[in-house]
């Protein structure tokens, strides 16, 4: 091979470096000097044959006249696909699409593979001590200014208000509110001390049950319904802006025999009024999304003190219009017998599947506790308690609206307040805004905390090298803007049905994450490798699934798949139906037990026999390979980056490496 043929391969490597082989003459006084040539030599690396080009005489053995100064070593990897893939990914960093990848991709950690780029950011990294800001009185600020929301108001409705011969007495609907939310405060705190004692977020906790590529299904099945359900909440919150408006200005409805603003959009399934509502609400909620979590739970602090005292008003108001309490706490209940039984199991799980998603998703929020207790007592009581009074609050006011108005109770708010405002009035108008401003905050504070955070998070997990938890929740609120939420919430759709019972299949991905890390594990988590994408690692199991807690998870999800059919009107056997109105219980402790006799029967990696919590080592992790974690380069999939993340090490496409060694 001449010095030209071994220029060449060194311009495949990096055509805009200087040639990688140097050499040098000297003229000897009687002649030319003679035509130097390369033998190339392989020698042997893990991540495939490298050349070490060699120069010497074509005459025989060099002599003083001509010596090499430098040898070379030119990596690449034994097959000419990788090679050359290597080099057109080299290509493509320099060119426009690369610069733009760069120059979008967020903060990481220096030293990071490409592998690791996909399972870390700043977002997604262990909390540090300095940003766990969230004490008991946050938590307990956190769910109730949570409580209040229309959904919760309106929760003990169907219950009371069902068909005749299946309808419960107020008190009987208000004790299944107490059982479920009390439930699922046990639940949530149950998830919650994952992430307040290792302070990691969903995403990440469910890698150890699912897989480091396995969990990014259930958490783009989370990230899918949290903008779905933003939408939906966005488009409630647009209603409590048109009754705040048109507290101001009372021609701001829709338009009819008496005025109002004439309709610009009548094919579009909705009307201006109610659009530009929306649209104001989806505009006001952009900068809640800036600020990051651990900020954040000032806005839930301001909520806990507006919202309930708004409500206690509207409370007030209302028995004092009616002059007492009105029928309904005197209504006696018709469900008998296992009716009745049913009817308060339906009860009580309503009240746990309007949970589902905050289950799941708590560990998002505990991971910023000051400390796991924190994050424990505070909820496990503010949340029934919270809840109930809410609902029991939503039940009085309805039944006053029997007597105000006369006819069925009316038990959304916001259309007992539009009542309000067509009596018309000052006093209305003023009160009317102030508890519709109230409401307004409900439904920012809880679009926030179930649906934008959610969104975010897990959308920092399916794409970690450009977006954040900011970025992502941008992301979340564009889907839920796109999606048109008036035609999902229409009449004559279903899709609420859908929505509501979906929920519940939440419940599978729970019990296996919840077994995994109690029963399993015992508390044991190796952080680190859970950032980690060797195929050694403890949480890579078979290509990065865990088919133990995919398995786990189908049957949870089929154990509800008839009821489920039954749910949407299908003819299913009451069997199904029974099963399926123990939605939640049924999921939850099928996958569980499913999945820990899988793991008893073919045993996991990194688990403790003993009760082993050791997130109190959590400082400020770092993640990427040293010494004591082996040669990165026996993995083609962990090539290393520089700096962080955001740009690659001299320009040595990735999974190369240039040596050079004086002779």
């Amino acid at each position: 091979m001449t010095i030209s043929e071994a220029r060449s391969i060194a311009a495949i490597t990096d055509p805009e470096r200087e040639p990688l082989i140097e050499h040098r003459s000297s003229l000897s006084a009687g002649g030319a000097a003679p035509r130097p040539s390369l033998s190339v030599t392989p020698t042997c690396h893990s991540s495939g044959d490298s050349y070490q080009a060699i120069a010497s005489s074509s005459q025989g053995p060099a002599t003083d006249d001509l010596r090499p100064v430098a040898t070379s070593t030119l990596w690449h990897s034994s097959r000419d696909g990788a090679f050359f893939n290597n080099t057109f990914m080299d290509k493509v960093k320099n060119s426009k699409l690369g610069y733009w990848s760069d120059k979008l991709a967020v903060e990481s950690e220096h030293g990071l593979t490409t592998a690791q780029l996909m399972l870390f950011n700043h977002d997604l990294k262990p909390v540090e001590p300095e940003r766990r800001q969230w004490g008991a009185w946050n938590f307990v600020g956190f769910w109730v200014a949570d409580s209040f929301n229309i959904n919760t108001w309106m929760i003990s409705s169907a219950m009371i208000a069902a068909q005749p011969g299946l309808s419960l007495s107020w008190w009987q609907s208000w004790l299944c509110v107490w059982i479920g939310y009390s439930i699922a405060a046990c639940f949530i705190c149950a998830t919650g001390r994952i992430g307040a004692m290792y302070h990691i977020s969903f995403p990440v906790v469910s890698r150890s049950s699912f897989g480091i590529w396995g969990a990014l299904w259930p958490v783009f099945n989370r990230a899918a319904m949290a903008c779905i359900w933003y939408g939906v909440q966005a488009w409630i919150g647009g209603t409590c802006v048109y009754l705040m408006i048109r507290s101001i200005w009372s021609n701001w409805r829709n338009e009819d025999d008496r005025g109002g603003i004439h309709n610009g959009i009548p094919s579009s399934g909705t009307n201006t009024v109610a659009f530009v509502s929306f649209l104001l609400f989806w505009l006001g909620s952009l900068p809640a999304i800036w600020f990051p979590v651990e900020k954040i739970r000032h806005l839930f602090t301001v909520k806990a003190y507006f919202v309930p005292t708004a409500g206690i008003a509207f409370f007030i108001w209302a028995i004092v219009r009616a002059k007492g309490i009105g029928p309904i706490v005197h209504q006696p209940g018709t469900a008998r017998g296992s009716d009745l039984g049913w009817q308060m199991v339906r009860g009580i799980m309503n009240s746990i599947a309007n949970f589902a998603t905050l289950i799941v998703n708590d560990p998002d929020f505990a991971r910023f506790a000051r400390k796991p207790s924190d994050a424990l007592w505070s909820q496990l009581f503010t949340i029934p308690i919270g809840f109930a009074v809410t609902s029991f609050i939503g039940i009085i006011v309805s039944s006053s609206s029997t007597v105000i108005f006369g006819g069925d109770p009316i038990w959304n708010p916001l259309d007992l307040l539009e009542k309000f405002l067509d009596e018309g009035g000052k006093g209305q108008r003023f009160g009317v805004f102030i508890i519709a401003a109230a409401f307004t905050l409900a439904q920012l504070g809880t679009n926030i905390a179930a649906n934008s955070v959610s969104a975010g998070t897990d959308m920092t997990a399916l794409a970690p090298r450009w977006l954040n938890i900011r970025r992502g929740g941008y992301v979340c609120a564009l889907v839920g803007l796109v999606m048109c939420p008036w035609n999902l919430l229409s009449s004559s759709n279903s899709f609420t049905t859908y929505l509501s019972a979906y929920s519940v299949f939440l419940s599978s991905i729970a019990g296996v994450i919840i077994c995994d890390y109690y029963w399993v594990r015992k508390g044991y988590l190796e952080v680190k490798n859970l950032y980690s994408g060797k195929k050694t690692g403890p949480y890579y199991y078979t290509f990065g699934f865990h088919m133990r807690g995919y398995t786990a998870y189908i049957c949870g999800i089929l154990i509800n798949v008839v009821g489920f059919a039954g749910a949407i009107g299908k003819e299913v056997p009451i069997g199904a139906q029974h099963i399926y109105d123990l939605n939640f219980f049924a999921g939850f402790i099928v996958s569980s037990l499913i999945y820990w006799t899988l793991c008893k029967i073919f045993p996991i990696p990194a688990t403790s026999e003993t009760w082993l919590e050791v997130g109190d080592e959590v400082r400020d992790l770092s993640v990427a390979y040293g010494d004591s974690d082996g040669d990165v380069t026996n993995y083609d999939e962990e090539a290393m980056h520089g700096h962080d993340g955001k740009h690659h090490s001299h320009g040595v496409p990735v999974g190369e490496a240039i040596h050079t060694k004086d002779s």
